[in-house]
């Protein structure tokens, strides 16, 4: 099975947490006086994870750039959900069903920050195509301050039919753009939604655009033209939710 690093100490915290057992070992930076280091270092412990200590030239080697606070744990891949898997969780979800859908997201920290919002709002399935989009590195799972392993992401390898195929399950499908008239507060998103974000430069690209059931923008009254891809998906992602009552 393939491993990974997770470094932080949210991050590490929350592996240590829900799935102790993924962990192979936990590093620390020597020296390191943080309390909340101390602390993961007793969690650890009280799980039966193998420490060592490390210098913070170490850590920002396996940290691929991400801020680790000192701290880095060493798991084996988080069993990733798949294509196949789709029909069995919107099953479950019924009605309910909320679907958040990436197009191209090519920046980590945008992919961590959607997954966060996607686990904060109890998102169903988040789905990404596996060419031209960024994976869960490390500082994707950083970013998502525990959210990637706490929502089920499914990369595809062909993201139309994958729409295709939500759309044939129930699912009415709601792009995200700027250029449209239509606003996301005037549609009605009770029913099983899939939100449809795209890249960060281009937007939704040509046939996931068309793809859609609806297009819609978030209304600005400022001189801006857009938000940025992260900050789109956890306004609508919350508009979906007020709709359904779920903020009360």
């Amino acid at each position: 099975m393939s491993e990974s690093w997770i470094v932080g100490i949210n991050p590490v915290q929350s592996v240590l947490k829900e799935g102790a057992e993924r962990v192979r070992e936990l590093l620390f930076e020597e020296g390191q006086r943080n309390p909340r280091v101390q602390g993961l270092r007793d969690l650890a412990k009280a799980r039966g994870v193998t420490m060592r200590p490390a210098t913070r030239e170490q850590l920002e080697a396996v940290s691929a750039g991400a801020r680790h606070q000192g701290v880095a744990a060493r798991c084996e891949a988080s069993v990733a959900a798949t294509e196949a898997d789709l029909p069995a969780l919107l099953e479950t979800a019924g009605a309910g069903a909320l679907v958040l859908v990436l197009d191209g997201v090519t920046d980590p920290h945008n992919l961590g920050a959607c997954l966060r919002s996607a686990a904060a709002a109890e998102v169903t399935a988040v789905i990404v195509p596996k060419d031209r989009a960024v994976g869960l590195t490390a500082v994707a799972h950083r970013a998502s301050a525990g959210g990637a392993d706490q929502v089920p992401l499914i990369a595809v390898t062909n993201l139309a039919r994958t729409l295709r195929q939500l759309k044939e399950a129930g699912v009415w499908l709601t792009g995200l753009a700027g250029e449209t008239e239509q606003s996301l507060y005037g549609l009605d998103l009770r029913g099983p939604v899939a939100l449809v974000m795209g890249s960060e430069g281009e937007g939704l690209r040509r046939l996931t655009r068309e793809t859609c059931d609806f297009v819609a923008r978030i209304p600005m009254p400022g001189a801006m033209e857009s938000l940025n891809v992260s900050v789109a998906t956890g306004v609508a992602l919350f508009e979906v939710l007020r709709q359904r009552g779920r903020l009360s």
